[in-house]
């Protein structure tokens, strides 16, 4: 019988083992949906984690230990789940870590998610994340924007930096389209996997890409834009603040068939 997991380096974790990360906050983390047991991008994911841990841990655990994790947890669950592995130092945080402390790893399988059908409304917040290139865990800011934008009648928000420019949503990265070609916003801001994804992909296609600063003034002059992450490649956004958006079909579409253009690779 396949069930979902929680493991720590490949094991069962135990209650002693997530006590303490609990009431921890340093650690970082990839999200993948995985479909037939194999994944899209999976060297996206490794290469985060290794960049990642090296950022904050100053090491980054073994690719073929990654590697092995990821099996064992796929091995006992269903075929179609949601995965999350995080790498986390066992030296726990407020704490200087030495050399020899090697980073730990925790695998969690849920069900199968492919995220809103949209259109979403956005709020936009002034906010820049710490070590914006790193998917860190511990941001309350996320969930309280969030909740914050569900308040006064959006349903998620959009982060605005010191210098006006939009950078990315709360769990999501941004895109555009001005009717020809895909708009990536120019900010710091964590890239994320999915984005890596179709950017590849849209290249293969032979569709126009660029990056460049993107503020409120400049929406209405874009023909569409959308949300995106490891759920899925593009939900169509409608407004971002006081702006709206135009519905844009045909660029959730071209989204969808890059994504779906990426093979799926096993761990």
């Amino acid at each position: 019988m396949t069930s979902f997991i929680v493991h720590r380096d490949g094991r069962a974790a135990t209650a002693g083992d997530l006590a303490p990360l609990a009431f921890a906050g340093y650690a970082h983390f990839t999200a993948m949906q995985v479909r037939g047991g194999r994944v899209r991008g999976l060297d996206l994911h490794l290469e985060r984690l290794r960049a990642a841990s090296e950022k904050m841990f100053g090491r980054a655990v073994a690719e073929d230990r990654i590697r092995g994790y990821l099996r064992t947890a796929l091995e006992a669950g269903p075929a179609d789940l949601s995965l999350t592995a995080t790498v986390y130092s066992p030296a726990g945080e407020f704490t200087v870590a030495g050399a020899e402390v090697e980073p730990e790893v925790l695998v969690r399988t849920g069900p199968a998610a492919s995220g809103p059908q949209g259109p979403l409304s956005l709020a936009t917040v002034e906010h820049e994340r710490t070590l914006p290139a790193v998917k860190h865990v511990g941001e309350v800011g996320k969930t309280h924007f969030l909740r914050e934008a569900v308040r006064q009648g959006f349903d998620d928000a959009a982060f605005v930096d010191r210098r006006g420019r939009l950078s990315e949503a709360t769990i999501w990265n941004l895109a555009f389209w001005d009717g020809t070609s895909v708009v990536w916003p120019e900010a710091e801001m964590l890239g994320g996997t999915t984005m890596g994804i179709v950017r590849r992909q849209l290249g293969g296609l032979g569709v126009p890409q660029r990056v460049q600063e993107v503020t409120l003034a400049d929406l209405p002059a874009l023909a569409g834009g959308v949300v995106m992450n490891s759920w899925t490649p593009g939900v169509a956004v409608h407004r971002i603040g006081p702006a709206p958006l135009p519905d844009a079909p045909d660029f959730l579409a071209l989204l969808h068939r890059a994504y779906e253009a990426e093979p799926l690779v096993a761990p």
